[in-house]
């Protein structure tokens, strides 16, 4: 029996070890731990990759999240939209500003709903968050018009997206700001946590420059109340050198997803992607009424899979109870989430390991 995990760390670092060890033993003879020179240099590369003139290296994907949300001034007076079937991370950030999350439902695709955001939209709402989930973006020209009518900022949670395009433009791009997530599991990982925020925007970018460093004016004035979220220079050293093959792993995902469609049409419902988008597959999830005998099943064959996410945020206890929502709110994030499994997909799977894992399905459902 083949053992096919869902992510394999170990052999992505075992192919770059001594270039990451290089990295390493640079940045310990220069000794410059804390937004050292990688950090400048990775800003200015992530920049230019996603198309925009100005990148912030923070220490987390949430950090990314909330300090974009304090750099709009968004605080207890106000309401941010945004969907229920992200990560909490997206929603906790939200509330950390102290102001209300406010849910739509997302579309057959699991992003958002422009159709729905409007009719959300009150005195009090400062900004869409929509989620580029599992890579794939979403619909943002009519999410942007909408913005652009209510005076509303547009901060995209691309976590889980960095490399996705909407239209021929880099996700991270589209809004007043785009949010990444370098944690160890992401398509550009760190050994870590870490994010970066990026912008076209002159004026937030000073003051997130300062709100991820305590406030600091320069080393000893301090101009406004910050926090401390600052990327390790080590982690950036180690995204310069992962940084190099990106889009390497991002072709081999997109080919293993088209190997799934073409061999589990008919069988599964698959995820689409029309002309205007490029998917980066972060996830590639299936969805089936089968779902929790087919994850039994392929566990016992070897192949570990995820479900993304397999509680709805409104209906975790703390959020339901803190915003009184309720089973039945959001209709289509609720069968969808009974349905779907995300496959193993990233750049270390082997021709062999796809086959076996494609087999194993058509197996379960008696297709072969």
């Amino acid at each position: 029996m083949r053992n096919i995990p869902y992510i394999d760390l170990k052999t992505q670092h075992k192919l770059l070890k001594d270039e990451l060890i290089e990295a390493f033993s640079q940045v310990l003879e220069n000794a410059d731990f804390i937004l050292g020179e990688e950090v400048n240099l990775l800003e200015s590369k992530i920049a230019d990759y996603c198309g925009v003139k100005y990148a912030i290296g923070v220490n987390s994907g949430t950090d990314a999240l909330f300090l974009s949300l304090k750099g709009c001034g968004i605080g207890p007076e106000n309401e941010v939209i945004t969907v229920p079937n992200s990560f909490i991370a997206t929603v906790s950030s939200i509330v950390a500003t102290g102001a209300k999350p406010v849910f739509v439902d997302v579309k057959k695709d699991m992003n958002i709903d422009p159709e729905l955001v409007e009719k959300n939209i009150t005195k009090r709402t400062k900004a869409i968050i929509p989620v580029h989930l599992g890579g794939k973006p979403a619909s943002m020209d009519q999410i942007i018009e909408i913005a652009q009518r209510y005076n509303l900022f547009v901060i995209e949670d691309a976590a889980q997206a960095i490399g996705a395009e909407y239209k021929g433009k880099k996700v991270g791009s589209l809004g007043y700001a785009g949010c990444f997530s370098f944690h160890p599991l992401k398509t550009l990982n760190a050994c870590g946590d870490g994010g970066i925020i990026t912008t076209n925007d002159e004026k937030l970018y000073k003051v997130l420059v300062q709100l991820r460093n305590i406030g600091l004016k320069n080393r000893n004035e301090v101009e406004i109340w910050g926090y401390n979220s600052r990327l390790d220079t080590i982690q950036a050293a180690i995204l310069l050198i992962k940084m190099k093959y990106l889009d390497v792993w991002i072709e081999k995902r997109r080919k293993i997803a088209k190997y799934y469609i073409k061999h589990l049409q008919g069988i599964v419902d698959l995820p689409t992607e029309n002309s205007d988008i490029k998917s980066v597959y972060y996830t590639f999830v299936i969805r089936t009424d089968n779902r929790d005998k087919l994850q039994k099943y392929l566990e016992k064959h070897g192949v570990k899979t995820k479900i993304y996410y397999p509680i709805p945020i409104h209906l975790q206890k703390i959020v339901a109870k803190t915003f009184d929502y309720k089973k039945g709110d959001f209709p289509v994030c609720e069968s969808l989430v009974e349905k779907i499994l995300s496959l193993p997909i990233h750049q270390g799977l082997s021709d062999n390991d796809l086959t076996y894992i494609v087999n194993r399905i058509q197996d379960f459902f008696g297709k072969r």
